[in-house]
């Protein structure tokens, strides 16, 4: 099949829809069918439509649905959809009902959803590729935080927690992540001016991004909200544990029964579970621990076998649907 992919997020961006754009379309190809992947849907006929985001590719889910009415229209929704968006926005909620299947990044993602819309919903973890293992820093108990600077990630949490921190620790925060707006690059350079153990490196290419992961001791993922984060899914391939705020997006990667969470934008606990993972070995194997037993969601083969059911699913559905109405054209 041709298929239509889009996101909002622009090429060459590293926003985690761009990321997952591109992954869905190596793997697609991988299974047979032609993709294109657009910013907005540039009119192109298409036997499928995978978009990604309700509200920001609302038009090119309605274009395509107007045009061709009986085709496959998947909608996977990001964590802005699941717990902001849909709530609010119009277009958000109209985008869903239009669309023939659903896709959330966790299994917590369905309980934002009502029963009818549930139904029509498949749950598919994004897959990480392993990093290679490097040896930790000696110098200090290196802590990553990768995620770029938005209020969605509340990306500060983890440099106003090193103040609360005992003098003794180790502790270094290594933030890798580009600033949205300048102001967040102000805020950003004012902590590392008053904060001498948090390092922000502002954007950096992917690969650089998977080195500092695969080297630190622990990753912190302190966002307000999430629909699955990559950066978990890469900590999961790469065997690092992960200090998670306590939001549904991160419980739906790591388990309800993870040790690892703290209150969400509360420094002090977030402090306390740094410490915590610093001076406790055998918590800090617990956490690698559940960590690995996670690990499985996260497998590439595991995500391309997903997309195929998906595709298996809607097409045979849809193109029942299309003869049925070529029939109702015909009388």
């Amino acid at each position: 099949m041709k298929i239509a992919l889009i996101t909002p997020a622009a090429p060459r961006s590293r926003y985690g829809n761009r990321n997952t754009a591109a992954r869905w379309a190596g793997l697609l190809r991988e299974l047979g069918h032609r993709v294109a992947v657009q910013v907005t849907w540039d009119g192109a006929p298409a036997h499928l439509m995978i978009a990604l985001h309700a509200r920001r590719s609302h038009d090119s889910m309605i274009r395509f649905r107007a045009a061709f009415p009986e085709r496959p229209l998947v909608l996977a929704l990001t964590g802005t959809d699941l717990y902001r968006d849909i709530r609010s926005d119009a277009s958000a909620r109209l985008s869903m009902a239009v669309a023939d299947r659903l896709i959330v990044l966790q299994d917590m993602g369905l309980r934002e959803l009502a029963p009818a819309m549930r139904r029509k919903t498949r749950v598919i973890y994004q897959s990480a590729a392993q990093a290679a293992s490097r040896a930790p820093l000696r110098s200090r108990f290196e802590v990553v935080v990768s995620g770029h600077l938005r209020e969605e990630k509340d990306p500060f949490r983890a440099a106003a927690a090193l103040s609360l921190l005992p003098p003794q620790s180790r502790i270094h925060v290594t933030h890798v992540g580009g600033a949205m707006n300048n102001a967040m690059e102000r805020e950003a350079r004012a902590w590392m001016a008053r904060e001498p153990r948090y390092r922000w490196l502002g954007e950096r290419a992917h690969w650089e991004a998977l080195q500092l992961l695969a080297r630190c001791r622990v990753m912190v993922i302190s966002s307000r909200m999430e629909g699955g984060a990559n950066v978990v899914c890469e900590a999961l391939a790469a065997g690092i544990p992960v200090i998670a705020s306590r939001i549904s997006g991160n419980i739906g990667m790591l388990g309800r029964g993870y040790a690892g969470y703290y209150a969400v934008e509360n420094e002090r606990a977030l402090a306390r579970a740094l410490l915590r993972v610093e001076t406790d070995p055998r918590f800090l194997r617990l956490l690698r621990s559940q960590c690995a037993a996670r690990s499985t969601l996260v497998r590439r083969n595991r995500e391309k076998k997903a997309l195929a059911r998906l595709l298996s699913e809607v097409v045979p559905a849809v193109t029942g649907r299309e003869r049925r109405q070529r029939r109702h054209r015909a009388r």
